[in-house]
């Protein structure tokens, strides 16, 4: 089957790009041009006809990559017209003329690339990182994982233990065989340094996701204390609704960020207070659990109710910032001892201090994405089979050399699996189908 998509944005452009991938691209090729291919690799004008009646429909440049030495490993062709709807459209019905030519799906020129062994698993999630990378630092590290540093360290790992596992399966199919004892000692070191070094990667502080999907912050506190307003602030536009009516927040509400190259998620949450308001009630709920799970809290307090005891000390613990808000309002010295808190006093009113307060939030953020290691995992996916690696991993070493070497090889054999499903080594399609429908139509 022959695949087509527009591979760039759609709506008004100069030009629009129509990539096509299958045996039959050189049929389409030739179709639409009334002539023979144009030379590999190179930009030809091109007059785009009607099929059946030869009626022209644009002049563009036609790029003829043929298989295997293309993207996906098989006959490719990209077609580059005026960037019009109704252009677009027109190539794209003629194209679906063509016998055995369909609409590519979501992702569906990289699975192929994939497929075809042109590209690794860690490498086609790294395309589709860097199509939707919105910050500098998310750019990057899809470029790094790019290069293939992640997907020459899990094969390295993934070959050591098959090397261990060749004397284990060696062990079983000649059973009166003794392993010598260095064999069975280095065995259990190897197998040691292989698990020392996934525990090591999975002791990243997950930099590597919070780099991709966003730095998370909630803003939360008493009601009124100003929470909507600072999401406002913060976002340079209306954002959240504010009233002076205790309880406006309901839900929560987010919005995406770009602080300094770092991606940033701030959240503002439903002002935690006593109700029997059972709406209000869940969106407290709702509050504290994203609370719990964020990089970073801004505890958000008026200057006129600083109450930190309770639920507010709790939150204070770790990874927070205490925001005492309208300091405008403040005539004497503070009865409350802040000082022990990591706090900025400011005034949304009067904007004071809030030059402060970013500040702070930045240190916060370079503080989290520091990493002395290079960024090996960047999915949930990725820290899943390394945890599932390990676990077998240690359960291999528990074993009996002697007694268990069945048992034992299958645990090695299931880390073995979970090393490779990182990067695609074993039959992994009922992977693909997730991560490649986040991909755009034309990728």
């Amino acid at each position: 089957m022959t695949i087509y998509a527009l591979s760039t944005g759609p709506g008004v452009a100069g030009i629009a790009i129509i990539r096509i991938s299958g045996p039959e691209t050189s049929e389409v090729v030739k179709r639409l041009t009334n002539g023979g291919l144009p030379p590999p690799r190179l930009a030809t004008l091109r007059k785009i006809n009607n099929i059946n009646t030869s009626e022209l429909i644009d002049e563009g440049i036609i790029i003829w990559f043929p298989g295997p030495e293309s993207y996906t490993g098989e006959d490719m062709a990209e077609i580059h017209v005026h960037g019009g709807k109704s252009v677009v459209l027109a190539v794209q019905k003629e194209i679906s003329i063509i016998k055995n030519c369909r609409l590519a799906e979501p992702g569906e020129f990289t699975k192929l690339a994939f497929q075809n062994g042109k590209i690794n698993l860690l490498k086609a999630e790294s395309i589709g990182d860097l199509i939707s990378a919105e910050t500098e630092i998310q750019r990057l590290q899809a470029i790094k994982v790019m290069k293939g540093k992640s997907s020459e360290k899990f094969n390295q790992l993934r070959e050591k233990l098959l090397k261990i596992l060749s004397f284990i399966e060696a062990k079983i199919d000649f059973p009166e065989e003794d392993l010598p004892e260095e064999n069975l000692k280095k065995i259990k070191n190897d197998t040691s340094e292989v698990l020392n070094e996934i525990n090591k990667i999975l002791d990243d502080q997950k930099v590597g996701e919070i780099i991709r999907e966003g730095f998370k912050i909630a803003i939360i506190g008493p009601t009124n204390a100003g929470k909507s307003s600072l999401l406002n602030n913060l976002s340079n536009r209306e954002v959240a609704i504010v009233s002076e009516i205790a309880g406006t927040t309901r839900d929560v509400v987010e919005t995406h960020l770009n602080i300094d190259g770092y991606p940033v998620i701030i959240s503002d949450t439903a002002g935690i207070r006593d109700s029997k308001d059972e709406i209000e009630k869940k969106g407290i709920k709702l509050s504290l659990k994203k609370a719990e799970n964020a990089d970073l809290k801004l505890v958000v307090v008026d200057v006129k109710n600083v109450d930190l005891r309770g639920f507010l000390n709790d939150l204070l613990k770790n990874d927070a910032i205490l925001v005492v808000n309208k300091s405008d309002l403040i005539k004497e010295k503070l009865d409350t001892d802040i000082s022990k808190f990591n706090h900025v006093l400011i005034s949304l009113k009067d904007n004071s201090n809030i030059d402060i307060l970013i500040s702070k939030i930045k240190d916060q953020l370079k503080n989290k994405f520091i990493s002395e290691e290079d960024i090996l995992i960047t999915r949930e996916r990725h820290r899943q089979h390394l945890v599932q690696s390990s676990d077998y991993l240690k359960n291999f070493l528990e074993k009996n050399d002697k007694k268990d070497f069945d048992k034992a090889a299958e645990d090695l054999r299931l880390a073995t699996r979970h090393l490779g499903m990182i990067v695609g080594k074993v039959d992994v399609e009922e992977i693909l189908g997730s991560i490649f429908n986040d991909f755009c139509i034309g990728k």
